[in-house]
């Protein structure tokens, strides 16, 4: 039976780089996708055209209803920050962070991934978001894996050790960037705004757009994705 892996995919540039990164490395891909009521639901159509493009044996999609919780920018009736500087990028948790998000996601890809027989998880987490984001960051990774591997009829039985890779961990938007060109990437079929207008066009002014063409001016390439405002 060939390597399964189970890899979290918003349809966004960070969790498709992931993906990429899941197949260079001979894995049978098992995309795993979330609708929980997000204001920029449009990149759940990015993740179904990602994960046919990058080859995904299979993409689940888990419904999730996280806006009964509240608590964020994107999944209650809280503004998105626009046009904020670096500085005041890299201060503080926005209030874009879901609670709890990441451990409810890869919950639902550990359950998946024991169903399988599948010892690996891909999660696209990485350097940029460790000031925001407390669920980004590595220690919180590693506690993840190892109460996974406390957790599972799979992990005390000894059939299955899990391990959660975070290959982009320690890369900026651009090195991101350069490696899913490298491996195949179509960023133009993934969507990172977290406001996107009706039309699906990305806002080109929450910390999310401001990072991703950041990364891509860095790289020297043109973002093939289209903005309301540059």
């Amino acid at each position: 039976m060939p390597r399964r892996a189970v890899c979290l995919l918003s349809g966004g540039l960070d969790s498709a780089t992931a993906l990429a990164c899941a197949r260079r490395d001979g894995f049978e891909c098992y995309a795993l996708s979330f609708d929980y009521g997000q204001r920029h639901r449009v990149e759940l159509d990015c993740a179904r055209k990602v994960a046919a493009a990058l080859g995904a044996k299979d993409h689940a999609i888990a419904h999730v209803d996280l806006r009964w919780i509240g608590g964020s920018a994107l999944t209650s009736a809280i503004e998105v920050p626009k046009h904020r500087s670096a500085d005041e990028m890299g201060h503080g948790i926005p209030v874009t962070y879901v609670p709890a998000r990441n451990t409810i996601f890869l919950s639902y890809a550990l359950a998946w991934s024991e169903v399988l027989g599948a010892n690996d998880i891909f999660i696209g987490v990485n350097a940029v978001d460790y000031s925001g984001y407390p669920d980004c960051r590595p220690e919180y990774i590693e506690s993840f894996e190892r109460m996974a591997n406390l957790a599972t009829k799979a992990g005390v039985e000894g059939s299955m050790r899990l391990r959660v890779h975070t290959p982009l961990a320690h890369s900026s938007k651009a090195q991101i960037i350069r490696l899913g060109v490298e491996l195949g990437v179509d960023y133009g079929l993934t969507h990172s705004c977290y406001d996107p207008a009706p039309d699906g066009r990305a806002c080109g002014g929450c910390d999310s757009c401001l990072l991703r063409r950041k990364g891509f001016d860095e790289a020297g390439l043109a973002d093939p994705l289209p903005y309301v405002h540059l």
